[in-house]
C-alpha cells in the first residue's frame, strides 16, 4: 500500500471519528480545537504526497477546508462526514497510471 493511500485512510477514519456527534465535538472542543489544526497538517501532507504520487486529491482538498470550517456547529460535523467518506472511498480505489508511461522500458 503506498503511503498516500495510508494517509488517505489515516485522515478518514479521524475524520469519521470527529464526525460522531458527541464524541467529536468533545474532542474538538476540549483539545481547545488544535485537533482542527492537527488536521489541517494531516490533509495538507496527504494532499502534497498524493499530488507527487498523482493520485486524486479532492479529499485532502476538502480536508483542509472541513478543518477551517468545522468550528461551526452542525456544519463541522457534516463536513467530517463527508470528508471521512470520500478520503476512505479514494483510498479504497485502484491506483491509476497516466497513459503517457512507458512500462517497457
Amino acid at each position: 500500500m503506498s503511503a498516500s493511500k495510508s494517509m488517505k485512510w489515516i485522515t478518514g477514519s479521524c475524520e469519521i471519528i470527529l464526525a460522531i456527534p458527541f464524541l467529536g465535538a468533545a474532542i474538538v472542543m476540549f483539545s481547545g480545537y488544535s485537533v482542527l489544526g492537527l488536521m489541517f497538517i494531516l490533509h495538507l501532507v496527504t494532499l502534497i504526497v498524493s499530488s507527487k504520487n498523482q493520485e486524486s486529491i479532492y479529499g485532502s482538498v476538502l480536508g483542509i477546508i472541513t478543518s477551517l470550517l468545522a468550528w461551526i456547529p452542525f456544519v463541522g460535523w457534516g463536513l467530517h462526514l463527508i470528508t471521512g467518506i470520500l478520503l476512505m472511498v479514494s483510498g479504497g480505489q485502484k491506483t491509476r497510471y497516466p497513459s503517457n508511461r512507458n512500462y517497457l522500458q
